[in-house]
């Protein structure tokens, strides 16, 4: 303002309402000497109503709020205000603590055992909520034993969801309701059940001792490859499960173990191969450094059903040398080489040179191939692989300069 009462500099004066002489007159003035006007004066409802006017929206009076009107107004914002904080630190004091790797176990487990039993009262909507919480739960124990993007998995808390999920049987419930869970849930729990049997806890592979009390879990695994859904899921835990050589000993002496050869032929291509990479790992360095015995025992109670590459293995020698003196294996495997299907033939082939290659052949194998001499050296001299093969050609040139050296004793 300047000295003369007037608005801020450059700006022009504020012009003032101008009011009726006789209002003014008629006015009393309160304590501080600031105007009053009489209520029911007809010039001064006109003049209040026309600065109302001017103060209210939609062009109705303004309601000037008491003092007392404002001072509540004003407590109830602090009021407000500080509820507000006060809340928050409610909210902050009652949070839930985060939940720790039994915790997540446990709540897993109600929740298979609810999957498990559910019955038909169970409504869907119900149903459904519980299912997208456990997904949400198997997610997480992922998360616990495989770490994230942004970290790595803690042993600790990996050791102790190892333990919890083996106490009460949450590894059994998860395998069993399997089928009942969503694609994303599956592939979450075989990675789970993958892992656990590689968790050490106090230097031990505790989930062998589980399994080793449960071996009723791997009649489960090996026959999910008849679920077309299930198979791969199944496959992955079962390879990793036989690890322990506890669980390989006890497949290899199982029935289910011959049904390999039919999951091997399954039309399913995904299926069968996956089964063939289990049957493989049988006979796989790993498999036969850990378990020589275990494989020795059963290649030599089983050998007059093995055919194929298990038999090429130096570490199964003895068994070969037992297998390639038999004179039906020697018969089976010459019908094999007539088959029309190629494929059968190279995979009898590769089976039928050992009993070619065999230095010290029995009198009565030697007298077999003999008379089919001729035979056996035009058949073999056609055999030809669908992309050029040094070695197999190799081989072939072997197999018949064996034969045709033979010469009866």
């Amino acid at each position: 303002m300047d000295d003369n009462g007037s608005g801020p500099i450059g700006y022009p004066k504020a012009q003032a309402m101008p009011v009726p002489k006789t209002v003014w007159n008629r006015a009393t003035r309160d304590n501080n000497g600031t105007p009053k006007f009489p209520g029911k004066h007809r010039g001064g409802k006109q003049i209040l109503k026309k600065i109302g006017g001017c103060l209210s929206s939609g062009g109705q009076p303004a309601k000037r709020a008491s003092p007392s009107q404002a001072v509540t107004r004003r407590l109830s914002l602090r009021e407000n205000s500080d509820a507000g904080g006060d809340n928050a630190k409610m909210k902050a004091l009652f949070k839930s603590k985060p939940k720790t790797p039994a915790d997540l176990v446990r709540q897993t487990r109600d929740l298979l055992i609810f999957v498990d039993r559910g019955g038909p009262d169970t409504k869907e909507n119900k149903r459904e909520e519980k299912m997208m919480e456990l997904s949400k739960l198997i997610r997480n124990l992922k998360q616990v034993l495989y770490g994230d993007s942004e970290s790595e998995p803690v042993s600790e808390a990996c050791a102790q969801l190892t333990q919890e999920f083996l106490k009460e049987n949450t590894l059994r419930l998860l395998i069993i309701c399997l089928p009942k869970l969503d694609l994303e849930a599956r592939k979450n729990a075989t990675q789970i059940v993958a892992n656990l049997q590689r968790q050490q806890v106090q230097c031990r592979l505790i989930a062998c001792d589980y399994l080793e009390k449960n071996m009723d879990l791997m009649d489960i695994l090996i026959t999910g490859y008849e679920n077309t859904d299930l198979a791969l899921h199944y496959g992955t835990m079962l390879r990793e499960c036989i690890r322990h050589q506890s669980v390989a000993r006890y497949v290899l002496q199982s029935e289910h173990m011959k049904k390999f050869f039919d999951y091997i032929q399954l039309p399913n291509f995904d299926i069968a191969s996956d089964a063939a990479a289990t049957f493989k790992c049988f006979r796989s360095m790993e498999l036969l450094t850990r378990h020589k015995s275990t494989v020795a025992d059963f290649l030599s109670n089983n050998y007059d059903w093995l055919l194929g590459d298990m038999l090429l293995d130096r570490s199964n020698s003895a068994v070969m040398t037992r297998y390639v003196s038999s004179r039906d294996n020697l018969r089976i495997l010459m019908n094999l080489l007539r088959e029309s299907s190629k494929s059968i033939q190279i995979e009898a082939f590769h089976v039928f040179k050992l009993f070619a290659a065999n230095q010290n052949k029995p009198p009565d194998i030697v007298s077999i191939l003999h008379a089919n001499q001729n035979k056996l050296l035009r058949l073999i001299a056609d055999f030809k692989t669908e992309k050029e093969d040094e070695q197999f050609e190799a081989d072939k040139a072997q197999v018949m300069k064996e034969i045709a050296e033979l010469e009866l004793k």
